[in-house]
């Protein structure tokens, strides 16, 4: 493993001891990396020109957010990035305190990593943009917003830290309960929900309707108190500020799972407590969802959702946990370790060279070269290329112990 490396929420300290360093978190993180970054194989491009394939229909299923309820493959990406946070936590505070850092510049320099990943997130979304586009949606800054807290519960006890889910999970939930339904003459269109929107729920479940809740009301009022060219009036996919929130919660689950993974119990005991923990959460968040006391949505974060998706990233740890750090398959983990342990930079890649890339490739192969492969399927082979060269980009800063951390 390179050394001199620098603590980062996406990625932890490298500890004083190399058997703090679990490869399993970093194969992990490089394996919800590599899901966001293979956006560019463009899969629905291919499903929509061969409509007849369950192949291709299939991946493309698994590449796209759902439009509202449920969850896909694709929606398990930033809520592991969120869990991962956490994960990670017990581990970067375990180094940082064994270097003899005091509490009070520990927590300093947790703060100012927190005002980097939102500054960062927002720069990113802004390029392109005629001015600065102050919206607080996106993982970076809603890891930002939370870290503060989560950094504060990585001192207290496990009590503590379920005690704080829990009044999370609830306090928001009963929040948005008692938010006032939108009338019977609310205006849907204006908020870009059609009034007979698919995905509009009735009844109690209504609470949780795209952009007339209570994340969308803020936000009306918040996004606007900073410059933009025009009124905000609403997230066209729905996303909110307010989620940081409940995504707090997903980052406790993954601190309660790094704690377990830095602690004692053998092999066996860490890997039960992550499968429990999964298990327990899917059946909860299910539950909760079929009651129709609160829905699963991804895109305004509910509580069902810190839930399943919790859930799904228990397992998920347990799973690369067992193989890798208890079984000890470390081999095939390499080119998800490149990635892991170079996350940032990772995401930096994929929202800044994308379109570099594919304008040197018209430039120096034609437009029409991927249709050599057949028209259909030349997006996928031209996003293919791409993803290889954001991996040999990774793969070249590994080599030379160049990590972009904050």
């Amino acid at each position: 493993m390179p050394s001199g490396l620098v603590e980062s929420p996406m990625d932890p300290d490298r500890p004083q001891s190399a058997s703090l360093r679990l490869t399993s978190i970093d194969a992990y993180r490089g394996f919800v990396m590599l899901l966001m970054m293979a956006e560019v194989l463009d899969s629905w491009d291919v499903a929509r020109a061969l409509p007849s394939s369950i192949f291709w229909h299939a991946v493309s299923l698994a590449q796209t957010h759902v439009e509202w309820v449920g969850c896909s493959l694709h929606d398990l990406i930033q809520p592991s990035f969120s869990f991962l946070v956490g994960v990670a936590l017990p581990f970067s505070i375990s180094n940082r305190m064994a270097r003899g850092q005091s509490r009070a510049a520990v927590t300093a320099h947790a703060l100012w990593r927190s005002a980097l990943l939102i500054l960062l997130g927002v720069f990113l979304r802004s390029i392109g943009q005629a001015q600065t586009n102050w919206t607080f949606e996106d993982t970076l800054t809603q890891i930002g917003l939370g870290y503060p807290f989560l950094f504060l519960l990585g001192f207290s006890t496990p009590r503590v830290q379920w005690a704080a889910f829990a009044a999370i999970t609830a306090g928001y939930w009963l929040a948005w309960a008692i938010y006032p339904l939108p009338g019977p003459l609310f205006d849907y269109a204006a908020c870009g929900v059609p009034a007979d929107w698919l995905h509009n729920a009735t009844g109690f479940a209504a609470h949780w309707n795209k952009n007339c809740n209570l994340g969308a009301a803020f936000d009306r009022w918040f996004l606007n108190l900073f410059p933009r060219p025009t009124p905000f009036v609403a997230n066209s996919g729905g996303y909110l500020t307010l989620s940081f929130i409940p995504t707090l919660g997903t980052m406790i689950l993954g601190l309660v799972a790094g704690r377990w993974l830095l602690g004692p119990p053998s092999h066996l005991d860490r890997v039960r407590r992550l499968l429990v923990a999964g298990a327990v959460c899917l059946f909860a968040g299910v539950a909760i969802h079929s009651l129709g006391l609160c829905p699963i949505v991804k895109r305004i974060w509910t509580p069902t959702w810190v839930l399943f998706s919790g859930g799904w990233c228990f397992l998920l740890m347990a799973c690369f946990y067992a193989t890798v750090d208890w079984r000890g398959w470390k081999g095939w983990t390499f080119p998800l370790v490149v990635i892991g342990m170079n996350s940032i930079a990772a995401y930096c890649i994929a929202h800044l060279l994308w379109a570099f890339i594919v304008s040197t490739l018209s430039t120096h192969f034609g437009p029409g070269f991927f249709d050599l492969f057949g028209k259909a399927v030349a997006p996928f082979c031209r996003g293919m290329l791409i993803l290889v060269i954001y991996w040999l980009i990774l793969l070249w800063m590994y080599r030379r112990r160049l990590f972009l951390r904050i």
